[in-house]
């Protein structure tokens, strides 16, 4: 990784602070796991399955939660080059455009800036992941029964952020010499979906041909 890169990437210039697992508690332990397989340089594509033993609530969520950090990270790098002018909607191309929905302001979908839109996602992630309800860190305490379709629809709102990103702001990930980073970071993004059937193949559309090319 380059000099620069490193500087922007150890300076966690996210939008939001990071939610960390505690040390000592069983996600933390996974956390680790699923780290070191990343590391260590081995295959993406066994590094997300899960392991024997484990449970799937426990592993969605450690991911989930690792992820939303590292694309809030990608995105934080590009943030100040994707404005209401540069990017008055949020889309993926031509023929992709996103529109923002939630329970509170925006009933409806609503077109929006790309940089309104990922700032209402982040707020809408970071307020899950950190709602004990949904996420309990606490030993014993379960997750809710709809514990995984709570993620896979976080998880097919971060694949937009890829989406937005590979199409309309890479030039500057390569500028930076984020590239590889970038890179790796969708790779194990797209196995792990794909692996565990947490997002829908229409919703893949968009970056179809990238990744035919980086991930087979």
């Amino acid at each position: 990784m380059s000099i620069a890169l490193k500087q922007v990437f150890n300076k966690d210039k996210t939008f939001r602070p990071k939610r960390k697992f505690e040390p000592g508690t069983q996600r933390f332990e996974l956390h680790k796991k699923a780290q070191a397989s990343l590391h260590s340089g081995v295959d993406l594509r066994a590094a997300v399955q899960l392991p024997p033993g484990e449970d799937l609530n426990d592993w969605v969520a450690v991911h989930v939660v690792d992820f939303f950090n590292r694309i809030n990270l990608i995105y934080g790098t590009v943030c100040e080059y994707c404005t209401e002018k540069s990017c008055p909607v949020m889309s993926g191309g031509p023929r992709y455009e996103y529109r923002w929905q939630d329970e509170q302001k925006y009933k409806k979908p609503t077109a929006l800036p790309a940089p309104q839109y990922m700032n209402l996602l982040m707020d809408w992630i970071e307020v899950q992941i950190n709602n004990e309800d949904i996420f309990p860190t606490s030993i014993g305490i379960p997750f809710p029964k709809n514990f995984i379709q709570i993620c896979k629809k976080i998880l097919c709102r971060l694949f937009r952020v890829f989406v937005h990103v590979y199409i309309h702001h890479f030039d500057r990930i390569i500028v930076m010499g984020a590239e590889a980073h970038v890179n790796t970071c969708y790779k194990h993004f797209y196995y792990f979906c794909t692996e565990l059937n947490l997002i829908d193949r229409k919703e893949l559309e968009p970056l179809k041909e990238m990744t035919s090319r980086m991930c087979h």
